[in-house]
């Protein structure tokens, strides 16, 4: 069992262009997105374990490939502990729910998203065991799954090698202090980018347990949750998040990002434009 660690709050105002260069998000990349497809089986990834994924998240729910969703990724990764993927599901109207998952890594899910008050476009970084399709099923409010996807290429590993920051005694001091910042008009309003320090351990590295985030929401100077995420053990390491909220958020006060991980240690930080 991890040692708690005391909730963490930061302000973020004082973050500079530097520390967001340092953090890009996407890398130059290739969108692979779905045609749409009257037949829910006729996979146009070609995966092996489409069906697998189909029964496992989507059940028997209505299911439609979607070029209205956008996957951007690499078509080839060099780092499979970190890849860039956005999603952009913001051309289907109101969105439910976004889940993120990669059909052939040891564990399949990444990221769970509700957008209840922003737009469904976010970005995150995940690590990929193998060349996966990287999949985004957007849920409408009639109930349909609308899928997008794209294929990345990798040399693999990256879920069962031991995060860099499990060896390290500093993570104990820094556990879950957030860098944040907010662009106004960027994206589809403004664009919140985060990265919260955490070794996101999968559990699949011997000897070293899963640790992970597990919960993550951000909220407005009102207190309104505008957005609601699900992280699982495929998201890398210090994970960094990008988030398109509201034109104009940041002016009714600061945003709040709460959070806690698989051992229940807190993220509590405030974003000042």
């Amino acid at each position: 069992m991890r040692p708690a660690v005391p909730a963490r709050r930061t302000v973020c105002a004082a973050l500079g262009l530097a520390c967001a260069a340092a953090l890009p998000l996407v890398a130059a990349g290739r969108v692979l997105a779905a045609a749409p497809a009257p037949q829910p089986g006729a996979d146009p990834l070609d995966s092996s374990r489409w069906d697998d994924m189909r029964r496992a998240f989507l059940a028997d729910a209505p299911v439609v490939f979607d070029d209205r969703i956008a996957v951007t990724a690499p078509f080839s990764a060099e780092d499979p502990l970190n890849v860039p993927v956005a999603i952009d599901a913001t051309a289907l109207g109101a969105v439910r729910e976004v889940l993120v998952f990669a059909d052939f890594n040891p564990i399949v899910k990444a990221l769970r998203v509700e957008p209840l008050a922003a737009p469904a476009a976010f970005g995150l970084r995940l690590k990929l065991q193998q060349s996966s399709p990287v999949r985004a099923a957007a849920r409408t409010a009639d109930g349909t799954w609308h899928l997008g996807g794209a294929w990345v290429r990798t040399s693999g590993g990256g879920c069962t090698l031991p995060s860099l920051g499990s060896g390290s005694a500093e993570w104990q001091q820094r556990l879950n202090e957030v860098g944040a910042r907010l662009w106004p008009g960027v994206g589809h309003g403004d664009r919140l980018r985060l990265r919260i320090v955490h070794p996101m351990d999968t559990g699949l590295a011997p000897g070293i347990p899963a640790f992970h985030i597990e919960t993550l929401e951000i909220a407005d100077g009102a207190g309104r949750v505008l957005v609601r995420a699900e992280a699982f053990e495929p998201v890398s390491e210090n994970p960094v998040f990008s988030f398109d909220l509201p034109a104009g958020i940041g002016t009714a006060g600061p945003l709040r990002i709460r959070g806690r991980d698989n051992n229940g240690n807190l993220i509590d930080a405030e974003v000042r434009p």
